[in-house]
């Protein structure tokens, strides 16, 4: 978490280059190894391609789904396809939900939140936050045949890391250091972002399922700036990660249910 959010602080002194904007966004997404010289790409030109990658990260963990379930059936392709989703993006949302959970269930004011967010391990809430969190995605993406759950993968992921700009744009930092303070979003670069993750889940999902999924991240980054800026005073990189793990599943129930 450090390490990339000391990329994105470097990121405010190097050149605009928005060619590089989309290989600074994988890196800064997934674990996708880059040259050292991309993660000095600026913030702005890096967020406007989050949306994009997320659509690819979700196509890839749907394609393993679509792959293995005829293999070994809805129920394990979806675990796998899951793996998939958590792997590639390093479990950097998951870990962000987790501790946003935690904080969540802290005793004490802001400072006790965020000292227990800072903590490296996990607790019970975050624990549970995550079971939650596998439970529900791996049963929708079971209950949804192969073509939808890899569209409603790649929906959900683009949607998921449009709600974590949108939070970062209308949310103060709550600390000084780390992501959260690290990652600022130009309005160029949101609206680039909100036009791409709009038309992904439109092309992707169609008017009425794609429409209902937009309306439901914009809600979700709604309230996570309500709650990050009443329980935290502001936003973290944990906060930003909970709200693309949240969103992605929520989308994801939403596209079932439509």
């Amino acid at each position: 978490m450090h390490a990339r959010a000391d990329a994105a602080a470097a990121a405010v002194r190097a050149p605009r280059r928005p060619w590089r904007g989309l290989a600074g966004a994988v890196a800064f997404l997934t674990i996708v190894p880059v040259r050292a010289s991309v993660r000095s790409v600026s913030p702005s030109d890096t967020a406007a391609w989050f949306p994009l990658v997320g659509a690819v990260v979700g196509a890839l963990a749907g394609g393993v789904r679509v792959l293995c379930g005829s293999l070994v059936g809805a129920t394990v392709a979806s675990v796998l396809a899951m793996i998939a989703l958590v792997v590639v993006t390093g479990a950097l949302h998951q870990d962000g939900l987790a501790d946003t959970a935690d904080g969540l269930g802290a005793r004490g004011g802001r400072a006790r939140r965020l000292e227990v967010m800072r903590d490296p391990s996990t607790g019970v809430f975050g624990v549970l936050a995550l079971v939650a969190w596998a439970l529900l995605l791996v049963s929708t993406l079971a209950a949804l045949d192969g073509d939808r759950a890899l569209r409603a993968l790649a929906i959900a992921c683009a949607l998921a890391r449009w709600a974590a700009l949108a939070h970062a744009a209308a949310t103060p930092t709550a600390r000084s250091d780390g992501l959260g303070a690290a990652l600022h979003v130009g309005r160029r670069a949101l609206l680039t972002a909100t036009l791409t993750a709009a038309v992904a889940a439109l092309a992707l999902g169609g008017l009425v399922p794609g429409a209902a999924a937009i309306g439901v991240a914009a809600l979700l980054a709604a309230l996570s700036v309500a709650f990050a800026r009443r329980t935290l005073g502001g936003r973290t990189g944990d906060t930003l990660g909970a709200t693309v793990a949240i969103t992605e599943v929520v989308v994801c129930v939403v596209l079932l249910a439509v």
